[in-house]
């Protein structure tokens, strides 16, 4: 019996997965050089912590979590998102004790129940960001342009940004009870019937056909926003214009958890067919006080790495197959090889890639070897030049072949290679 990768999930291989280490790389530079430190939380939690913080009434909780029973009784949950164990992890710390805001970035591996297809998978990766602590527009305005560094940082062009406001504690009550109003009116099955006395927003998330064909004169959050969110949001969008960030009012806009308030925002990118969002976060004020911690008002960002490598994927941005090495080595004989190996380990420690032929190949297969392995540079060593305390050093590109002494083969590369 031969076993396969679980349904909705799959293996990142060489070289492809070299992607995917650069995309989460460039992804979470601009956070890093903007003083946002590292966090690590474990891939599972308490069950609690997310039906309570993600929202008894999301798809997420209702459908998609991985939970279980684990040997102490304790109901266990494979994280589905970042941010509730972020928050978690910095109350029970007592880091909101220190400066505020704490600021966070992670990386790592989400899990949900999903319908399984291109750009949806049940084990997925993740980059995000959190500010935690803070309720002020120029930290969601950085969060959101830190984001949109990311994508540029990767030659991505058709990267489109949706911007939102879902009002407060104080103008959310009026907009929810009119948008109740609107839904009541509308065809629709008994479970999304009973969502609308819930959490009414999740029913404009809701991607059926036959449900937004019907939600077109729905009341929009916009028009019922209080002066204080008003104006904080439109100084978000000042900020970001003065940053240069193109955005697109989008006043429908709502994520698929409870926990947002006032600024949301989404990521799209039209090269993923149905799985558009490559990205998306927003603010939420009310998270911590929901999980038992004290007012922290807090914004933060997830972008998808699978994602982000489809688009792109999508954008002909990886038409190369990246290099797997600087250099590579060609020993003929067994002398050669050992001085080869002795030399392939100096250069590593000097801070090039190398790598060497290995299993006894012929230099016919050798050379295929390193044509195949990307390197710019081959090192043919054979009798004659350990005689002459030299190696050959050939340019793949041009077939341009010179020898060099053994004691200055690294200088010599490391000034061709940099």
């Amino acid at each position: 019996m031969s076993f396969q990768a679980p349904k909705g999930t799959f293996d990142w291989m060489p070289p492809r997965s070299e992607r995917v280490l650069a995309v989460r790389d460039a992804l979470a530079a601009p956070a890093r050089r903007a003083g946002y430190g590292y966090i690590e939380t474990p891939a599972f939690e308490d069950t609690g912590l997310f039906s309570r913080g993600v929202g008894e009434s999301t798809d997420i909780v209702t459908k998609e979590m991985y939970t279980f029973e684990d040997k102490g009784g304790r109901s266990i949950t494979l994280r589905p998102e970042g941010t509730a164990s972020v928050m978690r992890a910095v109350i029970e710390h007592g880091l909101p004790g220190g400066p505020l805001p704490v600021k966070l970035w992670y990386s790592g591996s989400y899990y949900r129940y999903e319908r399984a297809q291109k750009g949806r998978y049940r084990h997925f990766s993740q980059v995000g960001a959190e500010a935690i602590g803070t309720e002020d527009p120029a930290v969601d305005a950085e969060l959101i342009t830190l984001a949109v560094d990311g994508y540029a940082s990767l030659g991505l062009s058709g990267v489109r940004l949706l911007l939102n406001s879902l009002g407060c504690a104080e103008c959310r009550p009026a907009y929810r009870a009119a948008l109740q109003d609107f839904l009541r009116g509308l065809d629709l099955d008994e479970q999304t019937r009973q969502r609308i006395e819930i959490n009414p927003l999740r029913v404009l998330d809701d991607k059926r056909p036959q449900v937004q064909a019907q939600l077109t004169g729905a009341p929009l959050v916009t028009d019922h926003l209080c002066g204080a969110c008003k104006a904080y949001h439109e100084e978000v969008r000042t900020l970001l214009t003065a940053a240069g960030v193109k955005y697109t009012d989008d006043p429908r806009l709502v994520r698929g958890l409870d926990y947002y308030t006032r600024t949301t925002f989404e990521f799209l990118h039209d090269g993923l067919g149905a799985q558009s969002a490559v990205g998306g976060g927003g603010r939420y004020d009310g998270l911590s006080e929901m999980i038992g911690g004290p007012p922290l008002p807090s914004v933060g960002w997830a972008l998808g790495v699978d994602r982000t490598v489809l688009a792109m994927e999508a954008e002909g941005l990886f038409d190369a197959e990246p290099a797997t090495v600087d250099v590579f080595a060609v020993p003929l004989g067994e002398e050669a090889k050992r001085v080869a190996f002795g030399l392939v380990v100096e250069l590593r420690r000097a801070g090039l890639s190398a790598d060497m032929a290995f299993g006894g190949r012929g230099v016919k297969g050798a050379m295929k070897a390193a044509d195949r392995s990307g390197a710019r540079f081959a090192l043919i060593l054979g009798d004659r030049d350990l005689a002459a305390g030299a190696v050959q050093l050939k340019d793949l590109t041009t077939a341009e072949q010179t020898a060099v002494p053994l004691a200055e083969v690294a200088d010599t590369l490391k000034g061709k290679l940099s």
